[in-house]
């Protein structure tokens, strides 16, 4: 099953971070990925560029909105998500464990859904 790894921090935090700690936070997500590429489980995902440059796009009764920024205040941001192919949730879990920003923030799990009948 693939489960989508969605990664919440909190940018105040990570760009707090000492010259050693960012460079140990750059390993561990190093070595996390060589991990998931190395046992077959990676199927997708990227780090995103800070909450700063997203774009917000609301239809409401027809009137398109787009807003700079996120589309509410939160004290974490999605920072970045990883697609992973694992046997089943306790085994997501187990991978959630071994991100970095698990120290830092929180790490929301959740089955991708099967889009096989939308073609």
């Amino acid at each position: 099953m693939r489960y989508v790894l969605m990664i919440y921090v909190s940018e105040e935090t990570t760009n707090a971070l000492s010259p050693e700690d960012r460079q140990e936070w750059i390993q561990g997500y190093a070595e996390f990925h060589a991990a998931v590429n190395q046992q077959g489980k990676w199927d997708g995902g990227a780090p995103l560029q800070p909450i700063a440059t997203s774009t917000t796009v609301q239809i409401r009764n027809d009137d398109t909105l787009i807003t700079d920024g996120p589309f509410a205040e939160t004290k974490e941001q999605l920072a970045g998500i990883y697609i992973l192919n694992c046997e089943n949730l306790d085994e997501a879990i187990d991978w959630a464990k071994k991100l970095p920003d698990a120290k830092y923030g929180s790490i929301e799990i959740r089955p991708a859904m099967d889009q096989s009948s939308y073609e």
